[in-house]
Parts: C-alpha cells; sequence; structure tokens
C-alpha cells in the first residue's frame, strides 16, 4: 500500500486522550484507524440509505412475490 505524509493540527485534548487510551500506538496508526472508522461510517450510512426505500412500502403491500409480512412470518416458522 502507497503511503502518504500528512501535517495538520487536531484538538489537542481529544489527542490527548486518544494517546491516554492507546497508550504506545503511534500517532499515523491511530490517523489510519480514525481514517478507516470514517469510511466504514460512511459505508454504512450508503447501506442503511439504500435501505431506506423499503420503508416507504408498507410490509403488507403485495406484488407478483406475495408480501413480505407473510414471508416474515413464515421465516420466523422455519
Amino acid at each position: 500500500m502507497a503511503r502518504a505524509r500528512i501535517s495538520t493540527t487536531v484538538d489537542e485534548e481529544l489527542l490527548k486522550t486518544v494517546r491516554r487510551l492507546r497508550a504506545g500506538v503511534p500517532d499515523s496508526v491511530l490517523v489510519e484507524e480514525a481514517l478507516e472508522a470514517l469510511v466504514a461510517r460512511h459505508r454504512a450510512e450508503k447501506i442503511d440509505a439504500a435501505y431506506a426505500a423499503y420503508d416507504a412500502v408498507p410490509l403488507e403491500a403485495g406484488d407478483e412475490w406475495g408480501d413480505l409480512a407473510s414471508f416474515r412470518e413464515a421465516a420466523a416458522g422455519s
């Protein structure tokens, strides 16, 4: 993996807290973990938004496949 050098300023108290919680872990690892967590949260938000479309249709609404409410009942009983 290619590496990029960054230089930035952050909230001093936040950095002290993180350094205390993860004593001995280099700042570069802390920043990478924070960036990975941000990407994961963004990915989860996109997935949640995609599923929000299902909220617009009532579970009892039928289509050529049936309805989700019946499917859930059948799945719960198996």
